[in-house]
């Protein structure tokens, strides 16, 4: 059973943060809920699993019945969180709302008469607060199984879509393969084993390799070859190398490479501002960090100064990192 939280999500879960986390509204959760539905099938069985939205029960529970389900749990018990008892003892704000969703992912375990419940490390206190509702409404508790978190891009935070450190299981190809061979070779192993389907004996021999001279790009490349053809095939793995291999080892531009018009004020516009334009930095600030960082390549050329500027008229190729193109028109 592959639960969709779209009425938990209107309320906001704190998740591990030390401030409230803002809910969602209706119309984001049922976008999320379509791009889940998309991704879920290629880890699950379609044919067996079976797809829930909490809304089903919750909404009926109505507010008499969220009264009823508050009566199971203390204040105290609350505060047995993590996040809240920090947030508590430094005087910041817990709104009454983040109580409640404990509660009601723990009453999602009540209404699916769940056996097991499989979630993150990070949800510790949520899955065991079903267990204890479980045993107020008269089941059995379930069992919980939690798995650690995998760090994201930057081998700091935990991989997350908000922080942009994250590989998805439905991006092309190219971009997840190009993503793996972008990690530091220390957080390769982690990788290894958390999302290696290879025996830890499999993986300790690779480990021993590289200690002894192998170069690590080159396990760092079966381990991109492997989890792109999990998620798309062996085929689409092997084009991904070779197109890798091509654009980064013989310095081939991609040939799917936007081509993207950038408006210019008094014949000019800033570096900066013009990857912010194209799409190729989320900022003006992102962009000028990755300049002073040395990412950030025009016309192949590494570009040292944040000042650099752009002529009207001319045609330019930047690129951003190891993956991100654009060919620029300056108008």
């Amino acid at each position: 059973m592959f639960l969709i939280g779209d009425f938990t999500g209107m309320i906001g879960d704190p998740s591990g943060k030390n401030a409230t986390r803002p809910p969602l509204s209706r119309e984001q959760i049922l976008e999320n809920a379509r791009t889940y539905e998309a991704q879920v099938y290629k880890v699950l069985d379609p044919a067996r699993t079976e797809v829930c939205f909490n809304s089903a029960w919750m909404n009926d529970l109505g507010a008499a019945g969220m009264l009823r389900l508050s009566s199971h749990y203390t204040v105290a018990r609350m505060l047995e969180r993590d996040d809240f008892s920090k947030r508590y003892a430094s005087n910041q704000s817990i709104a009454v709302h983040e109580f409640l969703y404990p509660l009601c992912q723990g009453y999602d375990s009540v209404a699916m008469k769940s056996d097991v419940e499989l979630g993150g490390t990070d949800q510790k206190f949520n899955l065991l607060v079903g267990r204890e509702l479980q045993k107020d409404y008269g089941q059995a508790p379930q069992c919980v199984l939690m798995m650690p978190l995998l760090e994201g891009l930057d081998g700091v935070n935990k991989m997350s879509k908000s922080l942009g450190n994250y590989i998805g299981i439905d991006e092309p190809p190219s971009e997840i393969f190009g993503k793996l061979m972008s990690i530091s070779d220390a957080l390769m192993w982690r990788y290894f084993e958390l999302l290696s389907f290879r025996s830890a004996a499999e993986i300790s021999r690779l480990r021993d390799a590289v200690e002894g001279g192998r170069n690590p790009r080159d396990v760092k490349v079966e381990l991109a070859k492997e989890l792109v053809a999990r998620f798309h095939d062996a085929a689409a793995a092997a084009a991904a190398h070779d197109e890798f291999e091509a654009r980064f080892q013989r310095g081939i531009l991609p040939d799917d490479m936007p081509e993207v018009v950038i408006a210019s004020e008094g014949g000019e516009c800033l570096l900066a501002q013009a990857l912010k334009q194209a799409g190729l930095t989320p900022s003006t600030s992102e962009a000028l960090r990755m300049i002073q960082q040395g990412a950030v390549r025009l016309d192949g050329e590494k570009v040292l100064s944040k000042e650099v500027a752009l002529s009207a008229g001319s045609r330019v190729v930047v690129q951003v990192g190891k993956r991100r193109f654009a060919r620029l028109e300056i108008k």
